[in-house]
């Protein structure tokens, strides 16, 4: 059976600012902590194709790979898949956004199959992805909810 995976985190900040910030690839280095870089080989209109680098895993070796992402900003939605697969048969990912009385849910749903000589199954990588994912959904969650701060106006008292 393929992997599936779904994770969710509510961000206590404006949709829109959610969106600018987690759909501009240039600034994934400081929103993910896995990834080293991120170079956006082209783009075409809402289709984004790039190449993401991890850094270095507890082996030394550097996992990169190329994915193409179309971003819906009517539908909140942005639908990612691999071109460059790596150890997966395919890689499919799905954002979706909410807006809540909390704030922006962020929705992500995974599917994928590993291939027969990956170095995990799809057992294992879905259990790596859920592990990991609510980790970056919370960095991601921090750094966006400080620019929210940020963006806010300073709010005065009365002498």
């Amino acid at each position: 059976m393929p992997g599936h995976t779904e994770n969710e985190i509510t961000i206590a900040a404006p949709l829109d600012l959610v969106w600018d910030m987690t759909n501009d690839l240039d600034r994934w280095p400081q929103l993910f902590s896995e990834y080293a870089s991120c170079e956006v080989l082209s783009r075409d209109g809402d289709t984004v194709t790039f190449r993401l680098t991890m850094h270095p895993d507890e082996n030394g070796k550097v996992w990169s790979w190329v994915s193409e992402r179309v971003a819906d900003r009517d539908k909140l939605i942005v639908r990612a898949r691999r071109i460059e697969t790596g150890p997966f048969e395919y890689m499919n990912i799905v954002w979706e956004y909410e807006e809540t009385p909390a704030g922006t849910r962020m929705h992500w749903t995974q599917d994928f199959a590993m291939k027969p000589d990956a170095p995990v199954d799809d057992a294992g990588m879905t259990e790596i992805i859920n592990r990991n994912s609510p980790i970056q959904m919370a960095l991601i969650r921090d750094r966006v909810e400080e620019a929210a701060g940020e963006q806010r106006p300073a709010s005065t008292t009365p002498a």
